[in-house]
């Protein structure tokens, strides 16, 4: 059964209100610098500001390793913040580690994959391929309450790994009757 909203009311509880929601994601990369093509070629990515450059001190020690829960012996070396269209911003990181994993695979614990809106999927996963990113299959159909009539979607990987999804739902998600809110969708810029 369809359910219909129209506004997210702010919520609170006895701490106040609680968050707006996401406001950027965080990405460890090999390079900054290739990444930054990379989302920019792929995505359409814009550069926000750096936070750290290589004329900075890299940010390292005790205090930003309790801080931020880094392996001893790390070192942040670069720091910037893109943003996506009408999204959360992605901040890069390039750190130097003692140790460092590869990317998450989505049968692992924690964030796996970003999903991408796009009205243009093929296009998009064009500008992946370019930007020197794979897809992992062909277009397919989306789970449920996203499979409505034109949608699609598609998992492709960044150069470094990072799993990346296409995903198109151009008649919008259904919702049950007991659904408490609407899954965002960014509005064209």
């Amino acid at each position: 059964m369809k359910k219909s909203f129209t506004t997210i009311d702010t919520a609170r509880d006895q701490f106040g209100e609680y968050p707006r929601g996401i406001n950027h994601i965080g990405i460890t990369v090999p390079n900054i610098d290739h990444a930054t093509d990379f989302f920019k070629r792929a995505l359409g990515a814009k550069w926000c500001y750096d936070g750290l450059t290589l004329d900075d001190e890299p940010r390292q020690g005790q205090i930003i390793e309790l801080q931020l829960g880094l392996p001893k012996g790390s070192k942040i070396i670069r720091q910037r913040m893109l943003r996506l269209g009408n999204g959360p911003g992605l901040e890069l990181f390039e750190i130097e580690a003692p140790t460092q994993a590869s990317p998450l695979k989505l049968s692992d614990f924690g964030i796996n994959h970003m999903s991408v809106y796009c009205d243009d999927i093929e296009g998009s996963l064009t500008r992946i391929i370019n930007a020197g990113g794979k897809a992992l299959d062909q277009l397919h159909d989306n789970s449920r309450h996203e499979d409505s009539e034109g949608s699609s979607s598609i998992y492709t990987l960044s150069p470094w790994g990072m799993l990346i999804e296409l995903q198109s739902i151009p008649n919008g998600y259904y919702y049950d009757e007991h659904s408490e809110a609407t899954a965002w969708i960014p509005q064209r810029l």
